[in-house]
């Protein structure tokens, strides 16, 4: 098996490796994902951080296609590549400085391979926009 690492675009070539998935990149600051089909687990699926108010804005992701406004402080983040199944995690951060909290996953709709739904409330408790929400998912 050969890899050939290039510092001014990354991986530039690589050989035959058994049980890979997936693997890409040759832009700087897009990770490289090598997936053991055997295992399909313990790696960071998909990231996002957006802009929640107004028109909502992906500012950059990994494995995310779209955000789905659904209303006040109610999104769905797309997958571009579903996820093995719905078993994953996901991880979000509420900010209090800027006063909202964050809540993702079943209580309120069923998760699916392509999509988790994220709400951000505000401290009373009440669906708030917020201009920024950020979520990661592993599996």
């Amino acid at each position: 098996m050969a890899i050939v690492l290039d510092g001014s675009v990354g991986i530039s070539s690589i050989g035959t490796l058994t049980g890979v998935t997936s693997i890409s990149s040759t832009t700087a600051d897009t990770p490289v994902i090598l997936q053991d089909s055997s295992s399909n687990s313990n790696t960071c699926r998909a990231w996002v951080n957006f802009n929640g108010t107004s028109t909502v804005a992906i500012r950059a992701d990994f494995n995310v296609s779209s955000i789905t406004d659904n209303g006040t402080g109610d999104y769905t983040v797309n997958f571009t590549t579903a996820m093995p199944d719905a078993n994953y995690c996901g991880t979000n951060l509420g900010n209090t400085a800027t006063g909202y909290l964050v809540r993702g996953g079943d209580d309120f709709t069923a998760r699916t391979t392509s999509a988790f739904r994220v709400l951000c409330y505000n401290l009373a408790g009440s669906g708030q926009d917020s201009s920024i929400v950020t979520l990661a998912i592993f599996r």
